[in-house]
């Protein structure tokens, strides 16, 4: 039950989007349509749970018992630059639409802050390594909901009228800003 708890935690009630403001460029900027939004959220959230897994051994493991935690956030930013690489690699290689799709958004996923403080987060909440997995997941799949739901509304969008001073980027921020608010009623869920 813990682990659902923790999963749920981080997907709705703590989204790293909509709660925390975390990963917004890539949020506003992929969020186009739903195919690219669903590549985006899939990368990320594969990223997420092999980070979380390498980055919790590493702290555990060697951070931890040599007393050097003070490294922490550089080998996080390290660990999640090499694995953003492996995930751009692969994905040029098997799935050059998506690669090519994604674009300049893709290498962000390195400097994206929802990843790093995925990351802290798990360090901060002393989680073991089964929950960071479903932490990561949960963060994850956060993350894929946030861009799958805005993906949705924005291209709905493009086809309705709205008044020109609205359009683009306007529009765009007042809908992130109106799901940040209807994901905040998750939070009495939780207690």
């Amino acid at each position: 039950m813990n682990y659902v708890l923790i999963f749920i935690g981080a997907a709705v009630v703590n989204n790293f989007i909509l709660s925390y403001f975390l990963g917004i460029c890539p949020f506003l900027g992929v969020s186009t349509d739903l195919k690219k939004a669903s590549g985006m959220g899939f990368a990320v959230t594969l990223v997420m749970v092999i980070s979380a897994s390498v980055t919790w051994g590493i702290y555990h493991k060697i951070l931890v018992p040599y007393n050097m935690q003070y490294l922490q956030n550089v080998v996080f930013i390290l660990v999640i630059a090499s694995l953003v690489q492996f995930v751009e690699m692969f994905l040029k290689k098997f799935i050059p639409p998506l690669y090519s799709g994604l674009g300049i958004y893709l290498p962000l996923i390195t400097t994206n802050c929802a990843i790093l403080g995925l990351t802290l987060f798990m360090v901060i909440k002393n989680y073991d390594f089964i929950e960071s997995i479903f932490y990561a997941f949960g963060a994850g799949s956060g993350f894929l909901l946030a861009l799958l739901i805005m993906a949705g509304i924005r291209e709905r969008i493009d086809t309705a009228d709205i008044p020109a001073p609205f359009r683009g980027a306007g529009i765009a921020l007042i809908t992130a800003g109106c799901l940040a608010l209807i994901f905040m009623g998750f939070s009495g869920m939780m207690k």
